[in-house]
């Protein structure tokens, strides 16, 4: 939405002003992320302009090359690029023996040499020095770094993100944007989710229907609302070709994913004779889950995946191709007589094993083509075939399994490195799932664990965050959802195990977020942002509010209506504030102000206000931050939802003198497949056909004290502000809020809630 590129520029222009000021104070250390491994600061500094001459020859042109390509584009300023020696100069030289990807880099007055083994440790020592070079803002044309002498190489080889372009279309001047992010972070891995149910990204030009049908859809809007436009898109083989060579030059491999046996709706709508027989209803395309479509294993299909997988081969030259594997429910191979006949013949047991022999035979294929198969650990279920690599997503249980049968193992565990999970409680945080997964939290994830043997951790190739895109429709959200925790992830998969201090990295991201916002990221400031909890005393009419913000940095505050500098008064305990009152707060690392303020006006009105981030979920069996469908073009709201129970609590409402509630409702479809589940979602039986609101004091089971019926917002298909009076009581009570109806499409959800005085 249009707020993120905006904050954006505010917080490199501010980020580039306060280095500007605090140029000259001395450091103990460069703040660089990752942590390198053994980094000596030595007295003086280099000092470079355009006209220091890049010197490499042979395989280190490249991340010369690179390095000159990222001061250019972060400070306008590039140094000449050239061969032999020179006075002055900054060098790229390839040397023997040293372990892949790790770096030297030597910095002094006279110049900077960076030694490596492979182009990734090249490419990273360039990295490391741009960062040297960009800790403060050029001055007159001019870049210092720190003398230091840096050895460095990473923990582990696999640094991943994964994307999901196929529940939602990214374009690719997006995927190089991401691409750049992450290589600076010295991330090397990008998973590519390029097929599921909603979507087939990767033209096959062999069955152009995979794209001409199974790339685009329409999404689901609640029933009686305007049918939304259609979305969808792909990337066509050129596109895809420019992607990973642009990938390689910064040292990223792109491992694509074509989802098997399951996940494979969108192939199946394109060619019906893929599947199991049973025809998929029109739109459920666009529904969100597990879905029942499965190909089947005749061996036509198995013809159609080698087809597309030589494709694939053919524009992906890494050593991985992710197959899937999850979430294959097998009922529609139990209620075939196709598949039940198979089976017979090849004298397999269950469908569990079919699974298996489904995979083994797909990793042999791979194999004969030189790859490696890599699948979710679900594949683990069916029997794994000998090559095969596990990604461990339900927990670390599968990597754990794996790396004790001899196996390499990934872990990208659920929920902690799913960056579709909401960062922060702010009304402001954008449509995702509803587990709250902070950047501290992901910096503490521990990827080996602990009860694996040496010899077994070894099989631990590293750890991967997932950047799942069911609820993610817009790029600058998904960069929003990735940064900074990817970079917490980078760090945790690159720095030592001892490095831990999360206040320390906070410190050391501060200038990075600045260096990413020149390469056109706009990061999501959850972890700077400072929240509130806010007690009102209605009989005093004053407020205390308690701030805190999760990276524990110092908040200042105003209460004058100015912006917070960092020479404003320090929080150190509740406020007590008379009505009304604003309060604008930012917090400040090192006397640098970080990402996101808060800017808050406290009066009577307001303190009686609840919305998505102060309203409580009654439970929170799945709960997701869901974008409303309407309008189809610009901004919409976004509800906080458990869909499996969809009730609201405003905790400690105060009732004296209060004459009325009103509350913000829109509605929303009801495209979840979840299977026979959706038989334990009940309401209260309506009384009117549009069915209403309820609302209860003192818990849902309390007395009810309002009802507001749902008709007038029927025909609304954005959101609708309903009232209801509310008899004189005293004190305060807990709310509870929710609908009646007789099923649960559409969803009914609830944006605010307003308590209305007495006048």
């Amino acid at each position: 939405m249009s707020r993120v590129p905006g904050f954006a520029a505010r917080f490199l222009l501010v980020c580039l002003l306060l280095g500007a000021a605090g140029i000259a104070a001395a450091q103990p250390a460069p703040r660089l992320v990752p942590l390198p491994r053994s980094m000596a600061v030595q007295p003086g500094h280099l000092t470079v302009t355009a006209a220091t001459p890049v010197v490499a020859d042979g395989p280190a042109r490249g991340a010369a090359s690179r390095f000159v390509e990222l001061l250019r584009r972060t400070t306008g300023i590039a140094p000449r690029l050239g061969a032999g020696a020179a006075a002055g100069a900054i060098r790229f030289r390839t040397v023997a023996g040293m372990a892949p990807e790790s770096y030297r880099l030597e910095v002094d007055g006279s110049g900077a040499t960076i030694s490596a083994s492979d182009r990734a440790g090249l490419f990273y020592g360039g990295v490391t020095l741009w960062q040297l070079l960009t800790e403060a803002p050029a001055r007159h044309g001019r870049l210092d770094a720190q003398a230091v002498r840096i050895e460095d190489g990473p923990r582990f080889g696999w640094r991943g993100l994964m994307l999901d372009s196929a529940r939602h279309f990214q374009s690719p001047a997006f995927i190089l944007h991401l691409i750049d992010w992450m290589a600076v972070n010295k991330l090397n891995r990008l998973h590519w989710h390029l097929t599921d149910d909603q979507g087939w990204r990767i033209e096959i030009r062999r069955y152009p229907r995979l794209t001409s049908i199974g790339g685009w859809r329409r999404p689901a809007a609640a029933p009686g609302a305007p049918p939304l436009p259609r979305i969808g898109g792909y990337y066509s083989q050129a596109e895809i070709r420019r992607i990973v060579a642009y990938a390689r030059a910064r040292a990223i491999e792109i491992v694509p994913e074509i989802e098997m046996p399951g996940h494979a709706l969108a192939a199946i709508r394109a060619y019906p004779e893929l599947g199991t027989g049973v025809a998929p209803p029109p739109g459920i395309e666009s529904d969100w889950g597990i879905f029942p479509y499965l190909y089947n294993v005749d061996e036509p299909t198995f013809a159609f995946i080698r087809n597309v997988l030589d494709e694939v081969l053919a524009l992906f030259p890494g050593t991985y191709v992710h197959v899937g594997g999850d979430e294959a429910v097998k009922d529609q191979w139990r209620a075939s007589p196709q598949v039940q006949a198979r089976m017979r013949a090849l004298g397999i047991r269950d469908e569990e094993a079919l699974q298996g022999w489904f995979t083994a035979r797909i990793g042999r294929f791979l194999e004969s083509r030189g790859r490696r198969l890599l699948g979710w650990d679900e594949i683990l279920q069916g029997g794994l075939p000998a090559n095969a690599t596990v990604m461990s997503w339900r927990g670390i249980e599968g990597a754990v399994a794996a790396a004790r049968a001899g196996h390499d193992a990934v872990l990208s565990p659920a929920p902690i490195l799913y960056f579709d999970n909401r960062q922060g409680t702010s009304a402001a945080e954008p449509p995702g799932r509803g587990n709250l997964v902070p950047l501290a939290d992901v910096y503490a994830f521990e990827p080996a664990p602990a009860t694996l043997t040496g010899a077994e951790q070894a099989h631990v190739l590293g750890l991967q965050a997932n950047l799942w895109t069911e609820h993610i429709r817009t790029e600058a959200r998904a960069a929003y959802m990735a940064f900074p925790r990817a970079i917490a992830v980078a760090e945790r998969g690159w720095s030592a195990p001892g490095t831990r201090d999360f206040r320390d990295f906070a410190t050391r991201l501060a200038p990075q977020l600045a260096r990413l916002g020149a390469l056109g990221l706009a990061p999501a400031p959850s972890a700077f942002r400072p929240e509130e909890a806010m007690r009102f005393d209605p009989a005093a009419n004053r407020v205390s509010v308690a701030l805190s913000n999760q990276a524990g940095s110092e908040i200042r505050y105003t209460l004058d209506g100015s912006a917070p500098t960092a020479s404003a008064p320090l929080y150190v305990a509740p406020l007590d504030l008379a009505l009304p009152a604003r309060l604008r707060a930012r917090g400040f690392l090192g006397g640098e102000a970080l990402p996101g303020e808060l800017d808050r006006l406290y009066d009577p009105a307001s303190v009686r206000r609840r919305d998505i981030g102060t309203l409580k979920l009654c439970s929170a069996a799945i709960p997701l931050a869901l974008e409303d469908d309407a309008p189809a073009a610009g901004p919409r709201a976004t509800f906080f939802i458990d869909v499996m129970h969809p009730c609201w609590l405003y905790e400690a409402a105060p009732l004296d003198g209060i004459a009325a509630i009103e509350i913000e409702v829109g509605q929303l479809p009801f495209n979840f497949q979840i299977g026979r589940d959706v038989e334990h979602i009940r309401f209260r039986p309506p009384a009117t056909a549009a069915g209403e609101v309820e609302v209860r004091a003192g818990g849902c089971d309390g007395e009810r004290i309002a009802t507001l019926p749902l008709a007038p917002a029927a025909p609304n298909p954005a959101v609708t502000r309903l009232r209801a009076p509310i008899a004189p009581r005293h004190g305060s009570a807990d709310l509870c809020l929710t609908y009646t109806a007789r099923g649960p499409n559409p969803l009914w959800a609830i944006r605010s809630v307003q308590l209305v005085q007495r006048r």
